[in-house]
Parts: C-alpha cells; sequence; structure tokens
C-alpha cells in the first residue's frame, strides 16, 4: 500500500481532483500555501495499491500545468527580496511524494 502526497497549484486542483475521482480513486483535500509565492494550493492524499500509482501519476500529470505568471514588484519573493521589476516565474505543475504505508485500517 502507497500513500500519494501531491501539492497541485490552485488552478488546476479541481480537475486534478474530479478526473482522479471519475477513475475511482479516493481522496482527502487539503487547502495549503506556497512557501514561495505565497500562493494557493491544494495538497491531496490519496492512499491507492502500488499497482495503481502509474494510472494516479498519468492523471495528475495529464491535468496540471506549469505555465508562466509575472510577479508584480510589490510582491515578496522571500528573505526581504522585493525585485525592482516585475519577475517571471513558472507556477502550476505539481510536487508528487509516495511513502509507504506500513499499516491501513478504516474504521
Amino acid at each position: 500500500m502507497k500513500m500519494v502526497l501531491a501539492i497541485i497549484n490552485y488552478d488546476d486542483a479541481q480537475d486534478v481532483i474530479n478526473n482522479l475521482m471519475q477513475a475511482g480513486f479516493q481522496i482527502t483535500k487539503l487547502a495549503t500555501t506556497g512557501g514561495f509565492l505565497k500562493a494557493g494550493n491544494v495538497t491531496i492524499l490519496i492512499g491507492l495499491d502500488e499497482a495503481k500509482l502509474d494510472e494516479c501519476f498519468g492523471i495528475i500529470r495529464e491535468h496540471s500545468s506549469c505555465r508562466k505568471q509575472i510577479i508584480p514588484t510589490t510582491a515578496e519573493l522571500g528573505v526581504g527580496f522585493f525585485p525592482s521589476t516585475p519577475v517571471q516565474v513558472e507556477v502550476g505543475g505539481a510536487t508528487v511524494f509516495v511513502l509507504n504505508v506500513e499499516r491501513f485500517e478504516k474504521l
């Protein structure tokens, strides 16, 4: 048994979640905030058999995309750094972790 922990950009999250649920995955959704851009994310937890990992990754990959975004000069990029001109950064996509599950019980 595995636990997939996927951090997904807020703009992509609903599409990813809907498609995972249509494929039969059971999901727990958490609202989270990214540290770098202080932007909204959604973190989803999915318990699944190892044989379903490729299908899960395929759905997440297909429905979350990276894109460029301009960050205004008023945004702090961390450690007190305020850029003097707008900065283009890559946002979106997903960061996915797979964890081993030692024990699982549905109570």
